[in-house]
């Protein structure tokens, strides 16, 4: 066989093989290998990262568009100079998803401009890298969505999609107010991802304050019981960086605490 013929033959198994990157790249690595004298055992190995190294980028590439951010933001373009009080040991602690391979949730509250989609985005954007699949929604779409879903009779079909995403980020869950059928909707969500996947909420509202977004105290109850068993809650308060730049106050609360603010709400 001539080195032609060898080659295409390579080439041509490789490509059956889908070994994209391998394929592509294999000639450099030879003549590498021959520059550095490297073992056959050290070529393979070359050989093999970029292989594997190709594949976890297009996985991420992949991962990333069907997470549909809104947002190129990650965690390492937060500015923690603006802020001292800043946790920057709990964004950084949740940016290593431990949280997801528990199965738990992060509640992330604040007013408008302050930072919690991006946190979020950043967090998303980390799963991504690491094989997980993430979802970006808008609280208010989803759930009009899901309604739509039910007039159409494709709710289960909806239920089970969202059931295969291991993050799914719900943002801005403040600007609606849930009726029963929509209240159930978003209940029956918690309930599937409940110790099985993880959420990620952001909202305007702290938790004493969800009776708001639902028919009442009783139901927002409900619903915290399941959503807040297993999470991590961060707290922001300040000006929106939009208008006056990044001066906020960060501060973490401990979900049974902030639970708890529910029973002591003033309703004067």
């Amino acid at each position: 066989m001539t080195d032609t013929e060898t080659d295409n033959y390579i080439y041509q198994t490789m490509k059956a093989f889908k070994l994209v990157d391998m394929r592509d790249r294999y000639p450099d690595a030879i003549e590498a290998a021959e520059k550095e004298h490297l073992s056959y055992r050290d070529f393979l190995k070359n050989l093999l990262d970029i292989e594997v190294d190709g594949k976890t980028r297009r996985r991420t590439e992949r991962l990333t568009h069907q997470a549909s951010f809104e947002s190129p933001k990650s965690l390492e373009d937060i500015d923690y100079s603006f802020n001292a009080s800043l946790d920057h040991d709990q964004i950084t602690s949740l940016g290593h998803l431990d949280f997801l391979k528990r199965h738990e949730n992060i509640i992330i509250i604040g007013p408008p401009g302050v930072g919690k989609s991006m946190i979020a985005t950043g967090i998303g954007r980390k799963a991504c890298k690491e094989g997980y699949r993430v979802l970006f929604v808008n609280a208010k779409e989803l759930m009009d969505d899901l309604s739509e879903d039910v007039q159409k009779g494709t709710l289960r079909d909806k239920l089970k999609a969202l059931a295969k995403v291991d993050l799914l980020i719900l943002d801005e869950l403040s600007y609606l107010k849930m009726d029963k059928e929509k209240e159930s909707l978003f209940f029956q969500i918690v309930r599937q991802r409940y110790e099985k996947s993880s959420l990620i909420i952001t909202t305007n509202l702290p938790l004493g304050r969800w009776d708001e977004l639902f028919t009442g105290q009783l139901a927002a109850t409900a619903i915290l019981d399941r959503l807040v068993h297993h999470c991590h809650v961060m707290s922001i308060t300040g000006d929106s960086y939009r208008v006056k730049g990044p001066k906020d106050n960060v501060s973490t609360k401990n979900c049974s605490d902030q639970r708890s603010d529910m029973g002591n709400k003033d309703h004067g």
